[in-house]
């Protein structure tokens, strides 16, 4: 069978796809930061980080940087006209008061029921890395993951049940991959999408668990 995965590019580009004009969305660390320079023209879409911005741009141009404005990542950000600054206890007050629509985060795990493990692997010299994303699991009205669907060894990070230390559960309603978009339901996964030529079949042989349509 021949599939070719999505870019890290066209998976930001698929996730961007799917936030709706108004939304406040809260894009993770690493991979999901991509999406804001991907959102679709014609649209309002209001960008949170966690340190205290609200109104986040794209992607700074090289060579543009302003280092004193940075996302929670630490990578520096643009802000758009009526953007602002506050206090992190008020973001964090955002993120718990259910005023964050969409939190798209990455995931080392997610089980078929949308439990979501992110920020540690459990292994003795594992740095923990929880920051907002228990905040942000529980809190947003809509939890996203964007990851690869295998590990480098060829595992499924789609999983019956977490291995690793739990972030949030059944919290996740969806999973971007590059491979496939799937959807996390009590009765276990359904599948959205899938890269060109990889079928149902195949994608329940990667991922080991059963897919429904």
């Amino acid at each position: 069978m021949s599939y070719t995965r999505r870019t890290k590019v066209e998976l930001a580009q698929r996730v961007a796809r799917d936030i709706h004009d108004g939304a406040y969305v809260n894009l993770g660390i690493g991979q999901p930061t991509l999406v804001a320079n991907h959102l679709p023209p014609g649209i309002e879409v209001v960008l949170h980080s966690e340190n205290g911005i609200l109104g986040m741009g794209p992607a700074p141009a090289a060579g543009e940087e302003d280092y004193d404005l940075i996302n929670a990542g630490k990578q520096p950000v643009t802000l758009l006209a009526g953007g602002s600054f506050f206090h992190h206890a008020d973001s964090f007050g955002m993120m718990r008061g259910g005023h964050i629509d969409i939190c798209v985060l990455g995931a080392f795990q997610v089980s078929v029921k949308g439990d979501l493990a992110n920020w540690s692997t459990g292994e003795p010299d594992a740095i923990p890395a929880v920051g907002g994303a228990m905040d942000l699991a529980v809190g947003a009205r809509q939890t996203w993951v964007m990851m690869d669907l295998l590990t480098k060894q060829g595992q499924s990070k789609l999983v019956e049940q977490c291995s690793y230390p739990l972030t949030g559960v059944a919290c996740v309603k969806r999973v971007y991959s590059d491979l496939a978009t799937l959807e996390c339901t009590p009765q276990g996964l359904r599948l959205i999408d899938a890269v060109e030529g990889l079928d149902r079949a195949e994608l329940e042989r990667l991922i080991g668990l059963p897919v429904a349509a």
